[in-house]
């Protein structure tokens, strides 16, 4: 299986990072900034993630994504296969996303590396 690396962001600290593909969850999906209880933490901490896990939607693109990675895997070309997740400060839906994304690749055989850019940055305050 194909090498892919899973790169979780937020839009608010700097440009996406390049990618073959960039998933956009800022819009479609609740931020969990918006509850003072989840707004400090991460996607380290367990309630953060069963919030951006059990939104409507959020497991279908995990799993569209995972499809989409494995028609990049089929093509001619070898090479590692980018995969740019973003919200907007990089700490609760991205990363979780990314995890969701990299276990699954991973139980289909995908050598995976993850990397979170962001979740370590301070809240933004907006």
């Amino acid at each position: 299986m194909a090498a892919v690396e899973i790169v979780s962001f937020g839009y608010l600290h700097d440009e996406p990072p390049a990618a073959h593909l960039t998933i956009d969850l800022r819009h479609h999906f609740r931020d969990p900034h918006v509850s003072p209880e989840l707004r400090y933490m991460t996607a380290d901490d367990a309630s953060v993630r069963d919030a951006v896990l059990s939104a409507p939607g959020v497991a279908a693109l995990v799993l569209a994504t995972a499809e989409a990675v494995t028609a990049f895997a089929s093509g001619p070309s070898a090479g590692t296969i980018t995969v740019a997740d973003g919200c907007a400060g990089g700490r609760h839906r991205a990363p979780t996303f990314a995890r969701a994304l990299a276990e699954l690749l991973q139980d289909a055989g995908h050598d995976v590396a993850i990397r979170h850019r962001d979740m370590d940055k301070d809240v933004v305050q907006r």
